[in-house]
């Protein structure tokens, strides 16, 4: 977008506010935004240069957002269902009033495309109207039967207090709203440490809830300098009043906070890392396959955990299927007229690129695409198709996380299924074949969370229960199951 058009803001009380490079995006404190004295620089991926300044909590911010969350707590945990489900009606309302102001800023801060922000953003309002007419199932308690005579018994279920949630810059609004909604409908309180690479998108989302009457502490939202994290991170979780953390971001951060939730005796929620598999049998719809393949690799420039990293393909296959994949990618993503997809920084096209020359320099071949481009912005990649991969090949283990992908033939089932789970992660997949008995078999055997026959292996709605196996994490955000993580249960008994 042109960086020279002011951005504005939802302002409900007849005043207008516009964001540019001189703006200061503030912390939610208590229900106030507050300005810090201390700011770092926010860029835009898309044009390289500042978007806006925010503010730079400290430790001591930190603190007070716990505190501010420890005393709304005991209100809004008596809240009724209806009050809790009114509030998200009205949040949901206004993500809709509001989608080319919501649409702006997570253009500028992540490059993200318009098809995949409109997205984006109904799933926004979907996580809201879902989880408003769901939410009450959340503190359904039960009366079991007691083994003595005379005696009975009771299961309530409760919130377990302040909850703090980190949500990464990918997933602009769904992995924000996704880390503070289900917490809240539960009837916690919350601290969101948001990514400093988009700290206006989660400035956003607290906007549109506050303004639909979150009653102030419920929702207190950070950012900090990446060389503050550390403290932050450890004041936070090392906090009395935090219960509970949930956490999405890569595998080795996800580590690191799982032990210091571990050294406090914390539970965690971790949605981590992947390497996802899409398997394409002999009898696949060709045509549907690639584009899936392609859609699965390439959206969001491969900047989701869920994204297809490798694409087995039966052997007798695999020749046709590799020009079924070119053209796929050619029609959706390959316009060399238009500039390059962008990615969050440049560190990640580093890496890419970094991992393609190694494994082209141990014998892998490119299919698709041209390792050596160079675009006019070093945020900037197309995407790029290998096969030949060896384990040798630092691409076969590592998640690239961005335009990358790579082509394995299989011959049998069962050597499809071992490939598939010869990885660390275990996140998502996909399978393709027209024999469904064969794609339930096969997603049975596949050790991951979500397994998708005949679509692509991104897949993240309200409704389903979404969370990792092995090293992609534990716990799951989303669906019913996503609202039991919040709740904890007291048993009471009585003669």
């Amino acid at each position: 977008m042109d960086e020279t058009l002011p951005l504005t803001d939802g302002a409900t009380n007849g005043t207008t506010r516009h964001w540019d490079s001189s703006s200061v995006v503030p912390l939610w404190l208590n229900g106030k935004e507050v300005t810090t004295s201390s700011t770092f620089d926010v860029d835009s991926p898309v044009t390289n240069k500042l978007a806006w300044k925010c503010s730079a909590a400290t430790k001591e911010d930190a603190v007070a957002a716990v505190e501010a969350a420890q005393k709304a707590f005991p209100a809004w945990s008596k809240t009724k269902p209806k009050e809790r489900r009114d509030i998200f009606l009205r949040a949901a309302d206004d993500v809709d009033r509001r989608s080319a102001e919501l649409r702006s800023y997570a253009e500028t801060e992540m490059g993200v495309a318009e098809p995949m922000i409109m997205f984006m953003l109904a799933t926004f309002s979907d996580f809201l109207r879902d989880t408003a007419g769901k939410l009450s199932l959340a503190t359904v308690g039960s009366i079991p039967e007691v083994a003595q005579e005379g005696q009975h018994a009771m299961v309530y279920k409760e919130p377990y207090g302040v909850c703090l949630g980190i949500s990464p810059w990918n997933g602009p609004y769904v992995l924000q709203i996704r880390a503070v909604l289900m917490p809240l409908a539960a009837g916690n309180t919350v601290v969101l440490k948001n990514s400093e690479f988009s700290p206006m998108v989660m400035w956003a989302v607290s906007d549109v809830l506050h303004k639909a009457g979150l009653p102030p502490g419920c929702l207190n939202t950070i950012y900090h300098r990446p060389s503050d994290a550390s403290e932050i991170t450890t004041a936070l979780i090392a906090h009395p009043s935090v219960k509970k953390v949930n956490f999405t971001g890569s595998t080795a951060v996800g580590s690191i906070v799982a032990s210091l939730c571990g050294k406090h005796l914390k539970p965690c929620l971790m949605e981590l890392g992947g390497k996802a598999s899409s398997i394409v049998f002999n009898d696949a719809e060709i045509k549907n396959a690639a584009v899936q393949c392609a859609l699965g690799a390439f959206m969001a420039t491969g900047q989701i955990c869920m994204s297809t990293e490798r694409i087995l393909v039966q052997k007798e296959l695999m020749s046709n299927f590799q020009g079924e994949l070119k053209v796929a990618i050619d029609n959706v993503f390959g316009d060399s007229s238009k500039p390059a997809p962008v990615l969050v920084r440049s560190p990640p096209v580093e890496k890419n690129k970094k991992l393609l020359k190694d494994a082209t320099s141990k014998g892998a071949k490119v299919v698709y695409g041209d390792i050596d481009a160079h675009e006019d912005s070093p945020t900037r990649m197309r995407p790029v198709v290998i096969d030949s991969i060896t384990k040798e090949m630092d691409i076969y283990a590592t998640e690239s996380f961005g335009p990358t992908v790579s082509l394995y033939p299989f011959e049998t089932e069962e050597e499809a299924i071992e490939l598939a789970n010869d990885t660390e992660y275990g996140l998502a997949g996909a399978i393709f074949t027209e024999d469904l008995r064969k794609g339930f078999r096969v997603a049975r055997a596949v050790q991951s969370g979500a397994v998708h026959i005949n679509s692509m292996s991104i897949h993240d709605e309200v409704a389903l229960p979404h969370g990792g196996w092995k090293k992609s994490g534990w716990g799951r955000f989303n669906g019913v199951q996503g609202l039991e993580e919040w709740v904890q249960s007291k048993t009471v008994t009585w003669k």
